[in-house]
């Protein structure tokens, strides 16, 4: 099975709503980050798709994460970003994330200037000539339900 096949069966265990906003997500993000390396990570808590310059995870400069009941958009360094317009969320060392109500966020001017100050923060930066990958980092056996939990 190719990366790609295997994206797409985890992005299949979500609600159609989330699996959705997720490819949309990811696809305006591989706009705005041409030349990444897309690291997946089918973790225990979340589904992670992480945009660095190689496969070392340490580099990765953003994730969208998937949950059950909504996506975000994770800045791996974005304890340091400046955030005039109070977009960030986050109280960590170092994450900070934005709630994604739809794939437009991303266009949004002060999201696209986070991006764009993350980008140029990064520890390595992102090479827009490299072809972009896919690769799967990890696969957890023991995982929560990707579905809301009907309670």
């Amino acid at each position: 099975m190719t990366a790609t096949e295997q994206w797409k069966k985890f992005l299949a265990k979500y609600d159609d709503g989330i699996a959705a906003l997720a490819r949309s997500a990811v696809t305006k993000l591989r706009k705005q980050v041409p030349g990444a390396t897309e690291m997946v990570y089918d973790n225990y808590n979340a589904l992670v798709i992480g945009f660095g310059p190689s496969e070392k995870p340490s580099l990765v400069v953003f994730s969208i994460v998937l949950y059950p009941r909504y996506v975000s958009l994770a800045f791996l360094q974005g304890a340091g970003l400046p955030d005039p317009a109070k977009r960030l969320h986050g109280e960590g060392k170092l994450v900070r994330g934005v709630r994604l109500t739809t794939a437009d966020v991303l266009d949004e001017p002060e999201i696209r200037e986070l991006i764009t100050v993350a980008k140029e923060r990064a520890k390595v930066r992102i090479d827009p000539k490299m072809k972009r990958r896919l690769i799967i980092k990890s696969i957890s056996k023991k995982q929560r339900p990707r579905r809301p939990v009907k309670r």
